[in-house]
């Protein structure tokens, strides 16, 4: 890492402030993130993470009948395990 010094103005040291809070980082983070997304060297987080979503989809080769039959598998399964389960009707 390579320590600087930087003058920003207020309204901008608020606004990293309130990114640093918002993504629960240290403020340097926040201004890595924010240069990082700037210089379109990153993708954004969303895109990133339905990227990630979408390789591991294909990565379980379910058809779309079986995908179906596990999901209704599994709210079967959540609604049997919950409490509001029973008195919720669909």
């Amino acid at each position: 890492m390579i320590k600087s010094t930087y003058t920003l103005d207020v309204t901008t040291v608020r606004m990293l402030e309130g990114l640093a809070r918002k993504w629960r980082v240290s403020k340097s983070e926040a201004l890595r993130r924010a240069i990082l997304e700037a210089s379109g060297r990153t993708p954004p987080p969303a895109r990133e993470a339905l990227a990630a979503l979408d390789r591991l989809q294909r990565s379980v080769r379910l058809t779309r009948r079986e995908a179906a039959a596990w999901a209704r598998r599994i709210r079967s399964e959540r609604r049997g395990a919950s409490s509001r389960g029973l008195t919720r009707a669909r």
